[in-house]
């Protein structure tokens, strides 16, 4: 492993613990979470542990652990100078590691439905959407540690409007998502090509695949198609899509910034 894999992942742990030990504390015992089976379609399936109770909405969470492994070991896209190289797999892997946990956290909630763990769930969810945004920060401003520290603390720390108002974590999920999308325009505006453009546009509508079919889970379950693989199934779904299409997108418009023409032969 390479040391700019070991110091993202440490970075990714050392944040998530931190997290998990701040919500161990009662800190965020007034934030309103669902909690409970019968808040997913899924029907569970009697005799099953509970770390399968629901298999489909269980292991479902494989795939982001997949996923975040098959990026960890991909090397970065394009070549460059030796500072470029390693900071494009810092930030390459600090994303793979946010993978690599969220898998767990999800399985941990649903196995375990306990406040805690809902709660570490929302949370996370926040600074995987805000990295994007600190990735193209550096796309077009360049390498500032401080600013990508400023966006994960910011992101961190909004996760306490969910302690304001029964609805805080939804519009502060929503706010990251609509940063993270409008950085990305930007970005592509500026040193994008058609792929990344593509990637871009398929990230987007997997984002939107991701908010309505989980919002929608227990009405879609009136349809056969949606009874067994219920909506929060294919939210997950397109959760792990829009992750992949983001690495995609990053990626090759960091290959366009360090080579211009790359990006136009696609």
């Amino acid at each position: 492993m390479q040391p700019e894999s070991g110091r993202a992942l440490f970075h990714v742990a050392v944040a998530s613990c931190l997290c998990a030990a701040a919500i161990h504390t009662g800190a965020f015992d007034g934030v309103s979470v669902q909690v409970g089976l019968e808040h997913y379609a899924e029907a569970p399936v009697a005799g099953l542990p509970a770390f399968l109770a629901m298999p489909f909405n269980s292991l479902v969470n494989l795939a982001y652990m997949l996923l975040g492994a098959y990026w960890l070991q991909r090397k970065p896209s394009a070549p460059g100078c030796p500072a470029e190289v390693r900071r494009a797999c810092y930030l390459k892997d600090v994303f793979a590691g946010m993978a690599l946990v969220y898998g767990p956290v999800q399985w941990l909630r649903v196995a375990s439905q306990t406040r805690p763990a809902a709660v570490l769930d929302q949370w996370l969810t926040l600074p995987i959407f805000a990295w994007p945004v600190a990735w193209c920060l550096y796309l077009d401003r360049g390498w500032k540690p401080w600013l990508f520290l400023a966006v994960e603390g910011l992101s961190l720390c909004s996760y306490g409007l969910a302690l304001l108002h029964p609805c805080g974590f939804e519009f502060t999920l929503g706010a990251h998502i609509a940063a993270a999308v409008g950085q990305a325009l930007c970005t592509q505006g500026r040193r994008g090509s058609p792929s990344s453009g593509m990637y871009l546009a398929l990230g987007v509508l997997s984002c939107l695949g991701f908010v309505v079919l989980k919002l929608y889970d227990h009405q879609l379950a009136q349809w056969c198609l949606f009874q067994r693989l219920t909506g929060h199934f294919w939210s997950k779904v397109c959760d792990m899509l829009q992750f992949h299409f983001a690495f995609l997108f990053l990626t090759n418009v960091n290959t366009c910034r360090r080579h211009p023409t790359a990006g136009k032969m696609h």
